[in-house]
């Protein structure tokens, strides 16, 4: 590409919402293209598949996939997603603009789903993967998704989803893979996998996977979203209980567990599983351990709960060394109420890539469980403290919110569990055991303390949230449940 070609790329990539290097000291030193996807019409655009290497001062490079509609004349339409106007060596004088604005370029994406189609092009061949059982709807126009942050995602009616990820490294994408063991074993918690997009480059071992295709959830609900409504309208009944409010989650919590422990049980038949002994159990409360030791530092008000946080990881560790094993497995790696949708069919769980700033290599290695669970009952903490966070009032009634805020995080967490501890294959009894406690305990700590070091550098006002937690935390009885119901209580 030509140097003023790049230099409109760059512009535009480092601008973008989902470009994850801002701040960063930075610059682009190649983009290269994968392939070529010709107009369907004389008037159409042609897609290149472009992908672009940023490197940073002191870390790996990264590799960010810009597929872009080129047209030989201006678009007006599309000057929202212009990224510039140069001389292409395939194409000749072209205005290029970001694909997954275009209606006629997601067209020919749709249109390589449903021929299974694969082209080869400068950059290796682009094959796109199609699986069975689902006739698309080819007479649908697609519409961007606005809130994404990492990737993004198009609707073609109310038929079908395409996400496009957008860091994109060698190797099959979590996301990819998880959908489409779990779309085999036909899991009614996940949206249905239709088919995947990747890159073989030559010379490369792994591909790089650019796109899925998947079930559109036409009636889904925001799990973080119905979540904060619950608790606005317990605060808005200033006479009752959790279980009182019109808005009561608790059920929604306890399918949500189900539906939790179902797919974890999915994942454990569909990928290979671990036993953890002493050198796993010892390891993750080394990692833990060294996580607060940097977090005290980027967050002073942690050190008054270091002593206790230390003695609750070591507390794993200890199950090591006395001959306690675990079971670690594929799981979903970044759990919380926002990837979770409600649809008339019960709850679905998506986005299994991890957490994205993860190298691909540490986002599909097996773990345990508990830290999956962990997220969301920090997920529903959340819910309730972030509402009460905005609310304005004086010191009495704030002591008033601030109680109902954690008996609605109380309940709710407790039908969580209920939910997930009744329908788990890894716990008997209808609870945790005393050793499943402990680690979970643990994870719950490292993740409030992962979030108090998030929130001091984005969110200062939240700060207290994951304080808050940590106090509580840090104050439970060691003999105690990680949380102050029993999960059948």
């Amino acid at each position: 590409m030509k140097p003023d070609a790049r230099d409109a790329v760059e512009r535009y990539l480092t601008s973008a919402r989902w470009f994850g290097g801002k701040g960063r000291d930075r610059r682009v030193t190649d983009v290269r293209r994968g392939a070529l996807l010709e107009a369907s019409t004389p008037d159409g655009p042609t897609v290149g598949v472009e992908l672009v290497t940023v490197e940073y001062a002191g870390s790996e490079p990264e590799t960010y996939q810009m597929p872009l509609a080129y047209y030989a004349d201006d678009q007006h339409r599309l000057d929202h997603a212009l990224v510039g106007a140069w001389e292409d060596d395939d194409l000749g004088k072209v205005h290029a603009y970001d694909a997954v604005h275009d209606r006629f370029a997601a067209a020919l994406y749709l249109d390589g789903f449903d021929r299974a189609l694969t082209v080869s092009g400068p950059g290796g061949e682009l094959v796109f993967h199609r699986l069975p059982a689902h006739d698309l709807d080819l007479d649908t126009h697609s519409t961007l998704f606005s809130g994404e942050q990492s990737n993004s995602s198009l609707a073609f009616g109310e038929d079908s989803l395409m996400k496009v990820f957008r860091k994109v490294t060698p190797g099959r994408n979590p996301d990819v893979v998880i959908h489409d063991a779990l779309t085999r074993r036909d899991s009614e918690h996940v949206a249905a996998l239709y088919g995947w997009l990747e890159l073989t480059e030559p010379g490369a071992e792994e591909p790089l996977q650019l796109a899925m295709l998947q079930q559109f959830l036409r009636t889904a609900s925001d799990g973080w979203e119905l979540a904060l409504a619950s608790v606005r309208d317990l605060f808005a009944e200033a006479d009752l209980h959790a279980d009182e409010v019109g808005g009561d989650f608790a059920g929604e919590a306890e399918r949500l567990g189900l539906a939790t422990a179902q797919v974890h049980d999915a994942l454990a038949e569909a990928f290979p599983t671990e036993t953890w002994g002493a050198t796993e159990l010892v390891g993750i409360a080394a990692a833990m351990s060294a996580r607060l030791d940097a977090a005290v530092e980027a967050v002073p008000q942690l050190a008054e709960h270091a002593d206790a946080l230390r003695e609750t990881f070591d507390a794993v560790a200890s199950l090591g060394a006395r001959g306690a094993t675990a079971t670690a497995q594929r799981v979903h790696g970044d759990y919380h109420l926002g990837q979770t949708l409600r649809t008339v069919r019960g709850w679905k769980i998506v986005d299994f890539e991890g957490e994205p700033a993860k190298p691909l290599d540490e986002r599909v290695r097996p773990d345990l469980v508990w830290r999956d669970v962990a997220g969301m009952l920090r997920s529903f903490d959340y819910a309730a403290h972030a509402v009460e966070a905005d609310v304005q009032a004086d010191a009495d009634a704030r002591q008033q919110i601030a109680f109902r805020a954690a008996e609605w995080a109380d309940r709710n967490i407790s039908a969580f569990l209920r939910g997930y501890v009744d329908n788990s294959g890894r716990t008997g009894e209808g609870r945790l055991s005393d050793d499943q406690q402990t680690v979970l305990r643990a994870y719950i700590a490292d993740k409030a303390v992962y979030e108090a070091v998030y929130e001091a550098r984005n969110r200062p006002t939240w700060l207290s949230i994951p304080l808050g937690a940590l106090e509580r935390i840090t104050a439970l009885d060691p003999d105690a449940d990680p949380e102050p119901e029993e999960p059948n209580g």
